[in-house]
């Protein structure tokens, strides 16, 4: 006879198994703690509320998460969705770059660190192009500019306003000066969007940094930003470090930059679908 299991709990790769009469399985991922305000609530009532909690910090969501938000009914059409990276250089840092594409796709289920979709917000047409964090970093290589500016051809081929999503830690080192041109291209894009008198909405999530704030994401119509976003060129830790002095509370996140001047509004998750289908219908009077 097998000895039995006198233990109160059995540890097991996906989860724990309780040794009570049901044997409840208590999955991993059940329990959501706020990096902020530090309050572990219901994973499942956390994602109800568009992952924002309670204290009103907003954690990183995908694209997919984020388009489920937005577009009327989760219908979209996404644009280029097969253009995927190439190795230039021949670059190796600690792996190989084609490797880390190979890996990081299989991860997430990505070709890119870019997504572009046409669908409808509130009833008005809308070209949206949103970075992938969870794609490398969301960092700015040749697909991500080559995909902005194919979605910029489109939204002036139809006539459709046009939004970038940002959230990206600046230029892909892996393709060097390849990257870089991303920069001078997307906004040379952007210059054709607005002689053709079509509207865009720069969208900083968090974080935008690096050359991608330096370029396309300061180029909006309109700016708007997330509660507490962070948004810079350099970190925070780097300007310490450079200038020798403490930076003023709240440095480099959305407040901060939209008292600056940077943006015109700030909108919580749950308000963000509504105040674009506003801003669209401002555009099509």
């Amino acid at each position: 006879m097998a000895e039995e299991n006198t233990g109160w709990f059995n540890r097991e790769e996906k989860g724990i198994v309780t040794e009570t009469k049901d044997k409840k399985e208590i999955k991993e991922g059940m329990w959501y703690q706020c990096p902020d305000c530090k309050k572990i609530t219901d994973t499942e009532e956390h994602q109800k509320n568009m992952n924002v909690c309670q204290c009103g910090f907003h954690s990183r969501i995908s694209t997919v998460r984020f388009f489920e938000i937005l577009f009327d009914n989760n219908k979209y059409t996404e644009l280029d969705k097969h253009l995927s990276s190439a190795d230039p250089l021949n670059f190796v840092d600690t792996k190989k770059y084609t490797d880390r594409l190979v890996a990081t796709t299989k991860k997430t289920g990505l070709v890119d660190a870019l997504t572009a979709a046409h669908g409808k917000i509130g009833g008005y047409d809308i070209v949206i192009a949103a970075m992938n964090f969870e794609y490398i970093g969301g960092s700015m290589g040749a697909v991500v500019g080559e995909k902005i500016a194919r979605a910029v051809d489109y939204s002036i081929e139809h006539k459709i306003p046009f939004m970038i999503m940002s959230k990206s830690g600046g230029a892909r080192m892996m393709e060097a000066a390849f990257s870089l041109m991303q920069m001078a291209k997307v906004s040379a894009k952007l210059n054709q969007l607005s002689l053709a008198k079509i509207p865009y909405i720069s969208f900083l999530l968090d974080p935008t940094t690096g050359g991608v704030t330096a370029s396309f994401a300061m180029l909006g119509d309109i700016n708007i930003s997330e509660p507490k976003a962070l948004i810079g060129f350099a970190g925070p830790r780097v300007i310490r470090e450079t200038i020798g002095r403490d930076l003023p509370e709240g440095f480099q996140r959305a407040e901060f930059v939209k008292e600056h001047g940077f943006l015109d509004y700030i909108v919580e998750r749950k308000n963000v679908k509504e105040k674009i289908a506003q801003q669209l219908r401002i555009f099509a009077n």
